[in-house]
Order: C-alpha cells, then sequence, then structure tokens
C-alpha cells in the first residue's frame, strides 16, 4: 500500500481506518502510464457528465495510448490529448459545450473549507470547488445551487480553441493553481496520486510550452477495465472524517493569511 505525502499531516493513530476513508470507483479512476510514473485520476461526473462521456469513449478505443505531452510549462500546466501532437489535432467526434459550471445537491457532500468571497470554497469528492451556500437550494426549482470548479494543482481541465464549445480530446493537468482559468475551461476531474508525475514530465523553457522529444502517455484505461489483477485500489480521505476536520485546520494555521482551498492536499491510499 502506497500513502500520499499528505498523510503526514493527520492526527496519530492507523492512518487507513476504514470510517475515515472513501474508496474511489473503478468505473470513475483514470489511469495514465508513463515513462516516468503513474499518473491515476479521479473523473467526476457530476460536474461535467458529457466530459467524462467522451474521456471514457476515447480510452476504450485506445485513444491515447502513445499521445505526447506536447505543450507542458513550469509553473501552469501539462497538455495531452492531440494525435497529431501539434495542439491543432483532436478525435473525429463532434467538439464539446462547455461544462463550465454545475448543479450541486446536498447530497454531494460538499465540505467547506473557507469564505474569502463570493461563494463557499470547499472540496466535493477530489475537486476543489466554489458554491452558493446550501440554504440556497431551500429557493431554487431543482434545489440545488450552482458550483464551479477551481484549478488546483492536480485539477483535470480541457483544452479547447477559441470558441468556449470547442473542447475535443485534449485536456491538461495542472501542476500549479491557475485561477484564471475558472469558468472558462471544463474541470472534469483531480489526480489524486501521481501528481510528482505530472511535475516530472519534460517542460518546455519557452513561453508557448511546445515541448522537443515530449515524454507520453504509453497506456491509459478506465480501471473499471482492468484485469483484477492489474487494477489499482485507490482510497481518498473522507472530507466529512474528523481527520479531513484536523487537516483542514492544520493546513490553515500552517499557511496563515494565505490559505486557499488549493492547499488542501487530500491523503491517499493506493493498493
Amino acid at each position: 500500500m502506497a500513502l500520499a505525502a499528505g498523510v503526514a499531516l493527520l492526527a496519530g493513530g492507523a492512518v487507513a481506518q476504514s470510517g475515515d476513508w472513501r474508496t474511489v470507483s473503478p468505473e470513475n479512476l483514470w489511469v495514465i502510464d508513463t515513462a516516468k510514473g503513474r499518473i491515476l485520476v479521479e473523473l467526476e461526473p457530476r460536474a461535467a457528465p458529457n466530459h467524462i462521456e467522451r474521456i471514457r469513449t476515447l480510452t476504450n478505443q485506445g485513444f491515447y495510448d502513445g499521445l505526447k505531452f506536447h505543450r507542458v510549462i513550469p509553473d501552469f500546466m501539462a497538455q495531452t490529448g492531440d494525435p497529431k501532437g501539434t495542439g491543432e489535432g483532436g478525435s473525429e467526434l463532434p467538439d464539446l459545450k462547455g461544462e463550465f459550471t454545475f448543479r450541486r445537491g446536498r447530497d454531494s457532500g460538499f465540505a467547506p473549507v473557507e469564505n474569502s468571497g463570493p461563494g463557499l470554497r470547499g472540496v466535493m469528492g477530489s475537486i476543489p470547488i466554489v458554491t452558493q451556500p446550501d440554504a440556497q437550494m431551500f429557493v431554487t426549482a431543482d434545489f440545488k445551487t450552482s458550483a464551479q470548479g477551481l484549478f488546483c494543482p492536480g485539477v483535470a481541465g480541457m483544452a479547447r480553441a477559441g470558441s468556449p464549445d470547442s473542447a475535443n480530446s485534449q485536456f491538461f493537468l495542472m501542476r500549479q493553481p491557475y485561477p484564471a482559468l475558472e469558468k472558462r475551461y471544463t474541470i472534469w476531474g483531480r489526480v489524486v496520486s501521481g501528481l510528482d508525475v505530472v511535475r516530472a514530465l519534460k517542460f518546455s523553457p519557452n513561453p508557448d510550452g511546445i515541448v522537443t522529444d515530449p515524454d507520453r502517455m504509453t497506456r491509459v484505461r478506465v480501471a473499471g477495465d482492468l484485469a483484477q489483477g492489474e487494477r489499482p485500489s485507490v482510497r481518498v480521505l473522507s472530507t466529512d472524517s474528523a481527520r479531513f476536520r484536523t487537516l483542514v485546520e492544520r493546513t490553515r494555521a500552517a499557511r496563515g493569511a494565505d490559505f486557499s482551498a488549493c492547499d488542501i492536499d487530500l491523503p491517499v491510499a493506493v493498493d
């Protein structure tokens, strides 16, 4: 069992007490193998169902196998998913309508961690989000409230051209926070293990980020499609646990006035 570094922030005692952890569904666990190591992404269908459907479809086709991380900027992100390897390609499927915001219900498991501006900021599943408070649900027709993802480290977003509705197959994994992307690009998941791999990918020193002789995704699969013996099992600290609350308070104390939802690094156990 491998444990993420964030576990060290937790109070003492056995790390993997079952009540403190949730198991990521194999159908929502995306496995990216590279020469630098493995990246595990938790897919979040509640935030972007159409983009998740596209990711799964292309993965099942083997579309992503062997594709380059053609654009990597050190303090920004790593981009891939283009069969041309130039940033100008895509699949033969139609472009997707942007899913920049979504509707959140009371059963979303959202855990607020800060209230530093419009809306509450916190964590839903693995992704950081900003949302209206639950009280707003009492005055909406669908008993839900508006929410959007935050572009924190590890967040997975869909790349696009100039049109908001031009995403197709390309995506990027955040190496650092970049709030300027919020409400402009679709967030559909987050790296739960392997952010160190994302940050180890070969990058470009040039402003455009285009990499010469880039790293590649050697194989990409949904965990649920792997044989039982190959399938990783991932547990993430539950946001409704006492250990999560301890993690938030310790992180807030360490960061002081600079604290944000992006600072919450959920501990993960990978078997």
